[in-house]
């Protein structure tokens, strides 16, 4: 392994791993290092992506999570072209369901707000459509389609990339950061168990753990983790084919995403329980219990495992992307809440640019993105 990089990336989950493999399209040299923490957020999302039918309403992230959509269809083709082993990736749509009268207004307001996203794309039909589409489902008030969402499986997505990282060359290091070597206003190394590695830059995207980063570098990214549980299921019943169903999501209430090996994920909690990985009785009886409430035909599956993982989420609930101040060479990509497996692999490629000096490449949406998610406002 070389002692020195380019880059430096910390933290291997989907996010990491995906600045790593764009910082090196870009030509850099680049040492991924990854502790490989239990309870990464892209070992247990369930890999939902529908910015069409994001809760968001502010003018940066929506047209921000519009292109990180776009961007991981592209990913997933660039991945196939250099051999990697299948992402995972499928679109899939996905029905967004109101079960109850007090659903209505929630209802409304997201389907508005969908509807002028994507005009002509995303519309209402009859419930008995969708119970024909998916014929788990119980009762439904009323059905907004989405054909154009997609799923992808962050396991399976970022093993695909870390093949791709290998094949480019980069230094994949198991092992925790213990310090940081600095020079006025630049980090000049990474020391792990392994050595010291000297750097030209550093990113931080250590997930729900990236505080304790920010901490070595004097600089605040309050980052907290939300935990996450998310059942799955096994659909034993010869007559269904969970690989054919669209995603199910109510508006208030826990989504169902099928899976062509006859899995169907249900989740997911949000708990605030620090660091505690462990599936509990609690949380799966709740995953249970709304998951036969929207879809009562899944009461015969198999329960073939509870994931859990801890989502990264800001103090204000938004992206922290771009350089750490007042450091000249340290940057952030980190900060996704619930939405990594959507905006995580776009945010690699925009913060890669920022790394390597290239932003006037990026669109509009991008750099705007890198303004208003920056970690400056948290120093300020």
């Amino acid at each position: 392994m070389s002692s020195g990089y380019d880059v430096v990336v910390v933290g291997g989950g989907l996010v990491g791993t995906s600045l790593a493999y764009e910082l090196a399209c870009r030509g850099a040299t680049v040492a991924l290092v990854d502790r490989r923490d239990p309870g990464r957020a892209s070992d247990a999302g369930a890999g939902i992506l529908s910015p069409e039918t994001t809760w968001r309403t502010d003018d940066v992230w929506v047209p921000f999570a519009a292109e990180a959509g776009s961007h991981v269809a592209t990913l997933a083709a660039r991945l196939a072209e250099e051999g990697a082993p299948d992402p995972g990736y499928a679109r899939t749509g996905l029905f967004t369901v109101s079960l109850e009268e007090g659903d209505e207004p929630w209802f409304d307001d997201l389907a508005a707000h969908a509807r002028a996203r994507a005009p002509g794309v995303v519309g209402e039909i009859p419930p008995d459509e969708a119970r024909q589409a998916v014929p788990v489902l119980g009762r439904l008030r009323r059905v907004l389609h989405n054909p154009a969402a997609a799923r992808i499986d962050g396991r399976v997505v970022t093993a695909a990339l870390r093949h791709a990282c290998q094949a480019r060359g980069i230094a994949l290091v198991d092992g925790d950061v213990t310090g940081l070597v600095t020079a006025g206003d630049r980090v000049t190394a990474v020391t792990t168990a392994e050595g010291t590695l000297a750097v030209g830059a550093v990113a931080v995207a250590g997930g729900a753990w990236s505080a304790a980063l920010g901490e070595r570098l004097g600089a605040p990214l309050p980052i907290r983790p939300v935990k996450g549980q998310i059942v799955h299921l096994k659909v034993d019943d010869p007559g269904l084919d969970p690989a054919a169903w669209p995603i199910v999501q109510p508006v208030l209430g826990h989504y169902l995403v099928p899976w062509p090996d006859r899995r169907v994920a249900c989740g997911g909690t949000f708990e605030d329980q620090g660091f505690d990985p462990r599936p509990t009785t609690g949380g799966t009886h709740e995953l249970l219990r709304e998951c036969l409430k929207l879809a009562p035909g899944l009461d015969g599956a198999s329960l073939v495992e509870v994931r859990v993982g801890f989502r990264p989420f800001a103090a204000d609930d938004l992206p922290v992307l771009g350089a750490i101040h007042p450091w000249e060479n340290a940057f952030a990509d980190t900060g996704h809440g619930a939405d990594g497996l959507l905006a995580g692999p776009y945010s690699g490629a925009v913060v890669a640019a920022a790394v390597l000096g290239e932003e006037p490449s990026l669109t509009e949406v991008a750099r705007r993105a890198l303004r208003t998610f920056s970690p400056a406002r948290f120093a300020r």
